[in-house]
Protein backbone atom coordinates (compact mmCIF):
# COMPACT_ATOMS: atom_id res chain seq x y z
CA UNK A 1 0.00 0.00 0.00
CA UNK A 2 2.86 2.11 0.67
CA UNK A 3 4.48 1.67 -2.31
CA UNK A 4 1.42 2.61 -4.25
CA UNK A 5 0.90 6.03 -2.42
CA UNK A 6 4.46 6.66 -3.20
CA UNK A 7 3.63 7.22 -6.90
CA UNK A 8 1.54 9.84 -6.91
CA UNK A 9 4.45 11.88 -4.76
CA UNK A 10 6.88 11.01 -7.16
CA UNK A 11 5.12 12.25 -9.71
CA UNK A 12 4.13 15.14 -7.94
CA UNK A 13 7.54 15.88 -7.07
CA UNK A 14 8.41 15.07 -10.80
CA UNK A 15 5.63 17.85 -12.38
CA UNK A 16 6.85 20.41 -9.42
CA UNK A 17 10.44 20.37 -10.80
CA UNK A 18 9.11 20.38 -15.05
CA UNK A 19 7.26 23.15 -13.81
CA UNK A 20 9.76 25.13 -12.68
CA UNK A 21 12.49 24.29 -15.19
CA UNK A 22 9.63 25.32 -17.72
CA UNK A 23 8.65 28.77 -15.73
CA UNK A 24 12.34 29.99 -15.35
CA UNK A 25 13.32 28.70 -18.64
CA UNK A 26 10.26 30.55 -20.78
CA UNK A 27 10.75 33.86 -18.65
CA UNK A 28 14.63 34.04 -19.59
CA UNK A 29 14.99 35.84 -22.70
CA UNK A 30 18.68 37.04 -24.55
CA UNK A 31 17.73 40.30 -23.84
CA UNK A 32 18.61 39.57 -19.95
CA UNK A 33 22.67 38.47 -21.03
CA UNK A 34 23.21 42.09 -21.90
CA UNK A 35 20.19 44.12 -19.99
CA UNK A 36 22.84 46.08 -17.43
CA UNK A 37 25.10 46.68 -20.61
CA UNK A 38 26.08 49.64 -21.59
CA UNK A 39 25.03 50.16 -25.69
CA UNK A 40 27.95 50.03 -28.26
CA UNK A 41 29.67 53.15 -30.11
CA UNK A 42 29.30 53.37 -33.90
CA UNK A 43 32.98 53.51 -34.23
CA UNK A 44 34.12 50.67 -32.54
CA UNK A 45 30.89 48.24 -33.95
CA UNK A 46 31.54 49.89 -37.61
CA UNK A 47 34.11 46.76 -38.99
CA UNK A 48 31.75 44.05 -37.81
CA UNK A 49 29.75 43.97 -41.08
CA UNK A 50 32.14 44.47 -43.62
CA UNK A 51 34.31 41.79 -41.31
CA UNK A 52 31.24 39.15 -42.05
CA UNK A 53 31.81 39.86 -45.64
CA UNK A 54 35.60 39.09 -46.00
CA UNK A 55 34.90 36.22 -44.34
CA UNK A 56 31.92 34.91 -46.55
CA UNK A 57 34.63 35.85 -49.31
CA UNK A 58 36.49 32.63 -48.02
CA UNK A 59 33.76 30.89 -49.49
CA UNK A 60 33.56 31.86 -53.17
CA UNK A 61 35.84 30.44 -56.11
CA UNK A 62 35.51 33.56 -57.78
CA UNK A 63 35.48 36.79 -55.98
CA UNK A 64 35.40 38.27 -59.19
CA UNK A 65 32.34 36.68 -60.17
CA UNK A 66 30.73 36.35 -56.09
CA UNK A 67 27.57 34.43 -55.77
CA UNK A 68 25.77 37.29 -54.29
CA UNK A 69 26.30 41.52 -54.67
CA UNK A 70 27.31 42.33 -51.04
CA UNK A 71 24.99 44.90 -50.22
CA UNK A 72 26.03 48.31 -48.75
CA UNK A 73 29.23 48.91 -51.14
CA UNK A 74 31.73 46.89 -48.60
CA UNK A 75 32.43 44.09 -50.48
CA UNK A 76 35.84 42.79 -50.95
CA UNK A 77 38.25 43.83 -53.26
CA UNK A 78 39.90 41.45 -55.52
CA UNK A 79 42.84 43.06 -56.67
CA UNK A 80 43.64 43.72 -52.87
CA UNK A 81 43.91 40.04 -51.84
CA UNK A 82 47.01 38.77 -50.88
CA UNK A 83 46.09 35.11 -50.47
CA UNK A 84 43.79 32.08 -49.97
CA UNK A 85 43.91 29.29 -48.81
CA UNK A 86 42.35 25.97 -49.14
CA UNK A 87 41.94 22.87 -47.54
CA UNK A 88 44.44 21.55 -49.69
CA UNK A 89 47.33 24.16 -48.75
CA UNK A 90 46.26 23.56 -44.80
CA UNK A 91 46.54 19.93 -45.02
CA UNK A 92 43.73 20.32 -43.50
CA UNK A 93 44.68 21.14 -40.01
CA UNK A 94 43.20 24.09 -39.95
CA UNK A 95 40.04 25.81 -42.01
CA UNK A 96 40.51 28.00 -45.26
CA UNK A 97 41.03 31.34 -44.57
CA UNK A 98 42.61 34.50 -47.03
CA UNK A 99 44.86 37.28 -46.34
CA UNK A 100 43.37 40.92 -47.36
CA UNK A 101 44.89 44.12 -47.60
CA UNK A 102 42.04 46.52 -47.03
CA UNK A 103 43.62 50.00 -48.05
CA UNK A 104 40.28 51.75 -47.33
CA UNK A 105 40.64 51.13 -43.72
CA UNK A 106 44.35 50.93 -43.58
CA UNK A 107 43.69 47.34 -42.41
CA UNK A 108 45.39 43.73 -42.72
CA UNK A 109 42.61 41.44 -42.42
CA UNK A 110 42.84 37.43 -41.59
CA UNK A 111 39.30 35.99 -42.00
CA UNK A 112 38.69 32.42 -41.43
CA UNK A 113 35.60 30.41 -42.55
CA UNK A 114 33.59 28.71 -39.96
CA UNK A 115 32.78 25.03 -39.75
CA UNK A 116 32.42 23.08 -43.12
CA UNK A 117 29.59 20.04 -41.62
CA UNK A 118 31.27 18.04 -45.19
CA UNK A 119 34.62 17.65 -43.98
CA UNK A 120 35.56 15.37 -41.51
CA UNK A 121 39.22 17.23 -40.65
CA UNK A 122 36.79 20.10 -39.30
CA UNK A 123 35.50 17.99 -36.67
CA UNK A 124 39.06 16.30 -35.71
CA UNK A 125 40.07 20.04 -34.71
CA UNK A 126 36.64 20.04 -32.49
CA UNK A 127 37.38 16.91 -30.99
CA UNK A 128 40.72 17.27 -30.12
CA UNK A 129 40.29 18.91 -26.29
CA UNK A 130 39.24 17.69 -22.99
CA UNK A 131 38.06 19.63 -19.77
CA UNK A 132 41.77 21.36 -18.88
CA UNK A 133 43.21 19.95 -20.74
CA UNK A 134 45.57 22.73 -22.43
CA UNK A 135 47.12 25.38 -20.29
CA UNK A 136 47.95 29.18 -21.78
CA UNK A 137 49.57 31.95 -20.21
CA UNK A 138 47.88 31.24 -16.90
CA UNK A 139 44.32 29.94 -18.05
CA UNK A 140 43.04 27.56 -20.50
CA UNK A 141 42.54 27.20 -24.13
CA UNK A 142 40.62 24.63 -26.35
CA UNK A 143 43.47 22.41 -27.42
CA UNK A 144 42.46 21.79 -31.34
CA UNK A 145 41.66 25.62 -31.69
CA UNK A 146 45.54 26.64 -30.42
CA UNK A 147 46.63 23.79 -32.43
CA UNK A 148 44.78 25.46 -35.60
CA UNK A 149 45.67 28.68 -34.78
CA UNK A 150 49.77 27.76 -34.84
CA UNK A 151 49.49 26.25 -38.28
CA UNK A 152 48.62 29.46 -39.70
CA UNK A 153 50.68 31.79 -38.09
CA UNK A 154 54.06 29.15 -39.22
CA UNK A 155 52.24 29.20 -42.29
CA UNK A 156 51.70 32.93 -43.04
CA UNK A 157 54.25 34.92 -40.28
CA UNK A 158 56.45 35.98 -42.92
CA UNK A 159 53.89 37.33 -45.38
CA UNK A 160 52.23 39.31 -42.35
CA UNK A 161 55.69 40.42 -41.29
CA UNK A 162 56.54 41.93 -44.56
CA UNK A 163 52.66 43.64 -45.03
CA UNK A 164 53.44 44.82 -41.27
CA UNK A 165 57.17 46.37 -42.05
CA UNK A 166 55.62 47.84 -45.74
CA UNK A 167 52.51 49.20 -44.06
CA UNK A 168 53.34 50.61 -40.60
CA UNK A 169 50.44 52.47 -39.53
CA UNK A 170 48.18 49.14 -41.01
CA UNK A 171 46.09 47.51 -37.87
CA UNK A 172 46.46 43.66 -38.17
CA UNK A 173 42.60 42.53 -37.96
CA UNK A 174 42.00 38.46 -37.37
CA UNK A 175 38.61 37.70 -37.96
CA UNK A 176 36.62 34.23 -37.85
CA UNK A 177 33.06 32.89 -37.47
CA UNK A 178 31.99 29.88 -35.42
CA UNK A 179 35.06 27.26 -35.71
CA UNK A 180 37.60 29.87 -37.49
CA UNK A 181 36.32 32.60 -34.75
CA UNK A 182 37.92 30.41 -31.67
CA UNK A 183 41.02 30.01 -34.37
CA UNK A 184 41.07 34.03 -35.10
CA UNK A 185 40.88 34.40 -31.37
CA UNK A 186 43.58 32.26 -30.23
CA UNK A 187 45.63 33.22 -33.09
CA UNK A 188 45.82 36.75 -31.85
CA UNK A 189 46.50 35.78 -28.37
CA UNK A 190 49.45 33.53 -29.95
CA UNK A 191 50.65 36.57 -31.90
CA UNK A 192 50.65 38.73 -28.53
CA UNK A 193 52.71 36.87 -26.81
CA UNK A 194 54.97 36.10 -30.66
CA UNK A 195 55.21 40.06 -31.40
CA UNK A 196 58.89 39.45 -31.88
CA UNK A 197 58.09 37.36 -34.93
CA UNK A 198 56.58 39.72 -36.18
CA UNK A 199 58.90 42.40 -35.79
CA UNK A 200 58.16 43.58 -32.43
CA UNK A 201 54.06 44.62 -33.43
CA UNK A 202 52.66 47.38 -30.92
CA UNK A 203 50.52 45.43 -28.83
CA UNK A 204 47.53 48.63 -29.84
CA UNK A 205 47.85 46.93 -33.68
CA UNK A 206 46.38 43.68 -32.93
CA UNK A 207 42.65 43.41 -32.85
CA UNK A 208 40.38 40.52 -33.62
CA UNK A 209 36.49 40.06 -34.22
CA UNK A 210 34.91 36.73 -33.16
CA UNK A 211 31.67 36.35 -35.10
CA UNK A 212 29.57 33.69 -32.99
CA UNK A 213 32.12 33.08 -31.30
CA UNK A 214 33.01 29.46 -29.98
CA UNK A 215 33.87 29.07 -26.29
CA UNK A 216 37.67 28.68 -26.41
CA UNK A 217 39.41 29.99 -23.20
CA UNK A 218 39.05 30.89 -19.96
CA UNK A 219 37.17 33.28 -17.78
CA UNK A 220 40.85 35.09 -16.55
CA UNK A 221 41.99 34.92 -20.42
CA UNK A 222 39.05 36.57 -22.20
CA UNK A 223 38.87 39.18 -19.40
CA UNK A 224 43.17 40.19 -19.87
CA UNK A 225 42.95 40.07 -23.66
CA UNK A 226 39.97 42.38 -23.86
CA UNK A 227 41.12 44.84 -24.92
CA UNK A 228 42.04 43.35 -28.41
CA UNK A 229 39.38 40.43 -28.78
CA UNK A 230 35.97 41.28 -29.83
CA UNK A 231 32.95 38.78 -29.51
CA UNK A 232 29.77 39.45 -31.32
CA UNK A 233 26.82 37.52 -30.39
CA UNK A 234 22.97 37.65 -32.57
CA UNK A 235 20.47 37.38 -30.17
CA UNK A 236 19.39 33.78 -28.78
CA UNK A 237 22.62 32.41 -30.77
CA UNK A 238 23.24 28.86 -29.51
CA UNK A 239 27.54 28.54 -29.62
CA UNK A 240 28.71 31.23 -26.94
CA UNK A 241 26.19 30.01 -24.27
CA UNK A 242 27.15 26.65 -24.02
CA UNK A 243 29.61 25.58 -22.08
CA UNK A 244 28.84 21.79 -23.63
CA UNK A 245 32.58 20.92 -24.94
CA UNK A 246 32.24 21.56 -29.21
CA UNK A 247 33.02 17.98 -29.72
CA UNK A 248 29.88 16.87 -27.99
CA UNK A 249 27.63 19.23 -29.83
CA UNK A 250 29.11 18.91 -33.49
CA UNK A 251 28.88 14.41 -32.89
CA UNK A 252 25.32 15.51 -32.09
CA UNK A 253 25.07 17.68 -34.70
CA UNK A 254 21.94 16.19 -36.32
CA UNK A 255 20.27 16.10 -33.17
CA UNK A 256 21.55 19.55 -31.96
CA UNK A 257 17.66 20.55 -30.73
CA UNK A 258 17.99 17.60 -28.43
CA UNK A 259 21.18 18.23 -27.27
CA UNK A 260 20.24 21.79 -26.28
CA UNK A 261 17.39 21.30 -24.55
CA UNK A 262 19.46 18.77 -22.43
CA UNK A 263 21.79 21.37 -21.48
CA UNK A 264 18.85 23.93 -20.63
CA UNK A 265 17.69 21.77 -18.06
CA UNK A 266 21.01 21.19 -16.83
CA UNK A 267 22.19 24.81 -16.80
CA UNK A 268 18.74 25.83 -14.96
CA UNK A 269 19.55 23.74 -11.90
CA UNK A 270 23.17 24.49 -11.62
CA UNK A 271 24.42 27.78 -9.79
CA UNK A 272 26.00 30.24 -11.36
CA UNK A 273 28.56 30.50 -7.98
CA UNK A 274 29.20 26.69 -8.94
CA UNK A 275 30.11 27.69 -12.37
CA UNK A 276 32.50 30.53 -11.98
CA UNK A 277 34.56 28.18 -9.27
CA UNK A 278 35.68 26.72 -11.88
CA UNK A 279 38.92 27.92 -13.59
CA UNK A 280 38.84 25.45 -16.59
CA UNK A 281 35.85 26.51 -17.91
CA UNK A 282 35.77 28.43 -21.15
CA UNK A 283 33.86 31.30 -22.18
CA UNK A 284 33.41 33.67 -25.76
CA UNK A 285 36.59 35.64 -25.50
CA UNK A 286 37.07 38.69 -24.91
CA UNK A 287 34.68 41.93 -24.91
CA UNK A 288 31.40 40.96 -25.94
CA UNK A 289 29.04 42.48 -28.08
CA UNK A 290 24.98 41.74 -28.30
CA UNK A 291 22.87 42.58 -31.07
CA UNK A 292 19.22 42.44 -29.53
CA UNK A 293 16.58 42.25 -31.79
CA UNK A 294 13.54 40.85 -30.59
CA UNK A 295 12.29 41.46 -27.21
CA UNK A 296 9.81 39.00 -24.92
CA UNK A 297 6.40 38.02 -25.77
CA UNK A 298 6.79 40.02 -29.09
CA UNK A 299 6.28 38.98 -32.48
CA UNK A 300 8.79 39.98 -35.33
CA UNK A 301 12.35 41.74 -35.43
CA UNK A 302 12.81 45.24 -33.81
CA UNK A 303 15.33 47.67 -34.97
CA UNK A 304 18.36 45.88 -33.64
CA UNK A 305 20.54 47.82 -30.59
CA UNK A 306 23.85 46.79 -30.26
CA UNK A 307 25.03 46.06 -25.79
CA UNK A 308 28.40 45.75 -24.90
CA UNK A 309 30.53 44.93 -21.63
CA UNK A 310 33.37 43.00 -20.17
CA UNK A 311 31.22 40.70 -17.97
CA UNK A 312 33.29 38.03 -15.54
CA UNK A 313 30.05 36.84 -13.91
CA UNK A 314 27.51 36.92 -16.60
CA UNK A 315 29.53 35.79 -19.84
CA UNK A 316 26.16 34.52 -21.78
CA UNK A 317 26.22 31.29 -19.35
CA UNK A 318 22.67 30.01 -20.27
CA UNK A 319 21.13 28.70 -23.71
CA UNK A 320 17.75 30.88 -24.47
CA UNK A 321 14.96 28.20 -25.32
CA UNK A 322 14.24 29.65 -28.54
CA UNK A 323 13.31 28.69 -32.10
CA UNK A 324 15.80 31.29 -33.32
CA UNK A 325 18.94 29.60 -31.35
CA UNK A 326 20.25 27.75 -34.32
CA UNK A 327 19.22 30.32 -37.14
CA UNK A 328 21.38 33.47 -35.12
CA UNK A 329 24.63 31.49 -35.29
CA UNK A 330 24.23 32.10 -39.57
CA UNK A 331 26.61 34.21 -40.58
CA UNK A 332 24.24 35.82 -43.42
CA UNK A 333 21.77 37.13 -40.54
CA UNK A 334 24.57 38.26 -38.39
CA UNK A 335 25.94 40.80 -41.12
CA UNK A 336 22.46 41.79 -42.08
CA UNK A 337 21.84 42.97 -38.61
CA UNK A 338 25.20 44.40 -37.90
CA UNK A 339 24.76 46.36 -40.78
CA UNK A 340 20.71 47.30 -39.72
CA UNK A 341 22.22 48.51 -36.45
CA UNK A 342 24.70 51.10 -37.49
CA UNK A 343 22.24 52.03 -40.18
CA UNK A 344 19.78 53.37 -37.09
CA UNK A 345 19.59 56.88 -36.52
CA UNK A 346 20.58 57.06 -33.06
CA UNK A 347 23.13 54.47 -32.81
Amino acid sequence: MSIICGFPLLECVYCIACARWAWKRCLYTAGHDSETWGVAAAEEFEPVPRLCRYILAVYEDDLRCPLWEPPGGYGINPDWLILKRTYDDTHPQAPPYLLYLDHDHADIVLAIRGLNLANQKDYAVLLDNKLGQRKFDGGYVHNGLLKAAGVVLDAEYDTLKNLLEQYPNYTLTFTGHSLGSGIAALLAVVVVQNRHRLGNIDRKRIRCYSIAPARCMSLNLAVRYADIINSVVLQDDFLPRTATPLEDIFKSVFCLPCLLCLRCIKDTFTSEEKKIKDPRRLYAPGRLYHIVERKPFRCGRFPPVVKTAVPVDGRFEHIVLSCNAISDHAIIWIEREAKRALDEPNF
